[in-house]
């Protein structure tokens, strides 16, 4: 299977930065989960800098890498594989269906969460230390689902 150049090149730009956003996010996840992130913990995040910057890491990385792999990369590689990419919902399903993702209803689950950490925890530390708990979670599922897209594309020849 062959894909055009310019697919071919923003498919291996992708998988690049995938690749990368996937160990920061695994290394970050690691620095701020040793144990369990507590209430006490998110009721200190104004006292405690290094620990409001790994937070905010983990947040990031998180959105970052469900945005790039959800909203980028899931569409061009179903392209590449001869499906239509449309709607977000539609594409997640199609790659429940693949095996690229675990469950679409779980990965919006994961969208909403990151909008949840993103908005809410400023205001809420029960909801910020529900949110960051869930999203550690889900961060095998995050990654698992960007590996097995850049396997299947790999598999495929479509990039090197």
């Amino acid at each position: 299977m062959t894909v055009e150049p310019k697919i071919a090149l923003r498919l291996q730009f992708l998988a690049r930065v995938v690749s990368k956003e996937c160990r920061h996010l695994a290394t970050t996840d690691r620095r701020l989960f040793g144990g369990l992130f507590t209430l006490a913990q998110a009721e200190q995040l104004e006292a405690d800098a290094d620990l409001a910057e790994r937070v905010e890491a983990f947040v990031g990385r998180f959105g970052r890498l469900q945005d790039t792999v959800g909203d980028k990369l899931l569409p061009l590689v179903l392209s590449a594989l001869g499906e239509k990419a449309s709607a977000a919902i539609d594409n997640l399903d199609r790659a429940e269906r693949l095996g690229l993702i675990n469950s679409a209803d779980e990965w919006m689950t994961m969208r909403n969460l990151r909008n949840q950490m993103i908005h809410e925890y400023v205001e809420d530390p029960v909801v910020l230390t529900d949110a960051l708990q869930s999203g550690h979670a889900f961060v095998p599922a995050l990654i698992d689902a960007a590996e097995k897209m850049i396997a299947e594309i790999e598999s495929r020849g479509l990039i090197q």
